[in-house]
C-alpha cells in the first residue's frame, strides 16, 4: 500500500540569504543550519504533509521542494525547475526590505517561467530576529565576531565589549536607569519600520492575487510547518476543483484514470490505478499530480 495519496512540486524562491535553504532543513530535519553556505543552483527536499480539512482529509501528500539558488548568476539554472510545479514560496527577510521588494522581479520570473496556475506564498523570514534585541560582541577592528540574543531589559554594555543593535532595520536605542534597550522599527537603512512593512506587503499580495503571507523562522520553527501545509491545502484544493472540472466535461471518461500530455490530448492509464493529471496550463506540465497506488509521473 502506498504511502501517500496525492503529490506536489513546490519550489522555494527569493534572494540570496533569505533563509530559503534553513526553511527547507527545519521543514524536512527539524534542525537549524547554523551556518549555510549559498546555494549552487539548486537543492532538493522531500515531506510528507496530512490533509487536515476537506474530503481528503486524513490523506497524505507529498511533497517534492526544489530550494533555489538567489543569485543572479544562478537565474537561467533555476527557471528551468519552475516548471511543473503547483505552489511557490517567495521568502524575504523581515529585517531588509529591499529583499521584499525584490519579491516583485521574483514575481516575475514566475509569470514568465513558471505554470499559469501557479499559487504564491509570500513568506516573512527570520521573525526571531524582530522579536528580540540581540547583543554583539565587537573584536578591535569593529567586526562582529559573536552574536547572542539579550533577555529583554538586560545591559549590553558589560566591560564595555558589548554592543546592542536593533534586529530590525537596526532600529533605535533608548536609554533607561544606564539600560540600552532597542525600539524595532527605527529606521536605519530602510523606510519605516516592521508594522509598516507588513502593511505594505500584505498590500502588494492582495494586489497581485497571491495565495497569502506568512512570517515564519527557521531558527526556531515558528510558523515553518504552517506555511507549507497552508500552501499544500490551498494548491491541493485547486487541483481538486480543476479535476472535477475535467471531469465533468470528460463525461463518462471523467472517472477513469486519464493523463493529460504535453499536447494537452488526454489519454488512458490502466483503469483503477487513479489518475496521473497535468494541470500546468498551456505550457502542459504537470502541476500538480493526482496519484492513487502511489505511483509517480511527473510529464
Amino acid at each position: 500500500m502506498a504511502s501517500w495519496d496525492f503529490i506536489q512540486k513546490q519550489i522555494l524562491l527569493g534572494d540570496a540569504a533569505t533563509g530559503k535553504s534553513s526553511l527547507l532543513v527545519r521543514l524536512t530535519d527539524d534542525r537549524f543550519l547554523n551556518h549555510s553556505e549559498p546555494t549552487i543552483g539548486v537543492e532538493f527536499g522531500s515531506r510528507l504533509v496530512e490533509l487536515t480539512e476537506g474530503e481528503d482529509k486524513g490523506k497524505k501528500v507529498k511533497l517534492q521542494i526544489w530550494d533555489t539558488a538567489g543569485q543572479e548568476s544562478f537565474r537561467s539554472i533555476t527557471r528551468s525547475y519552475y516548471r511543473g510545479a503547483g505552489g511557490a514560496l517567495l521568502c524575504f527577510d523581515l529585517t531588509s526590505r529591499s529583499t521584499f521588494l525584490s519579491c516583485q522581479s521574483w514575481l516575475t520570473d514566475l509569470k514568465q517561467w513558471g505554470e499559469e496556475d501557479l499559487l504564491v506564498l509570500v513568506v516573512g523570514n527570520k521573525k526571531d530576529l524582530i522579536r528580540s534585541p540581540r547583543r554583539r560582541r565587537r573584536s578591535s577592528r569593529d567586526e562582529v565576531v559573536e552574536e547572542e540574543e539579550v533577555e529583554e531589559g538586560r545591559s549590553g554594555t558589560e566591560e564595555g565589549s558589548l554592543m546592542v543593535v536593533g534586529e530590525w532595520i537596526e532600529g533605535e536605542v533608548e536609554e533607561e536607569d544606564g539600560e540600552r534597550r532597542i525600539v524595532p522599527g527605527g529606521g536605519g537603512d530602510d523606510v519605516g519600520g516592521v508594522e509598516e512593512l507588513r502593511k505594505e506587503v500584505q498590500a502588494w499580495v492582495e494586489e497581485q492575487g497571491l495565495a497569502g503571507y506568512v512570517e515564519t523562522s527557521a531558527k526556531d520553527g515558528e510558523g515553518v510547518q504552517e506555511a507549507f501545509n497552508e500552501l499544500t491545502r490551498k494548491v491541493h484544493e485547486k487541483h481538486q476543483k480543476a479535476l472535477s472540472a475535467q471531469r465533468a466535461r470528460g463525461g463518462s471518461n471523467g472517472s477513469k484514470g486519464f493523463r493529460l500530455t504535453r499536447g494537452g490530448r488526454a489519454s488512458k492509464t490502466n483503469e483503477g490505478v487513479g489518475g496521473v493529471v497535468s494541470l500546468g496550463g498551456s505550457r502542459g506540465f504537470a502541476f500538480c499530480i493526482y496519484l492513487a497506488g502511489g505511483e509517480t509521473s511527473f510529464q
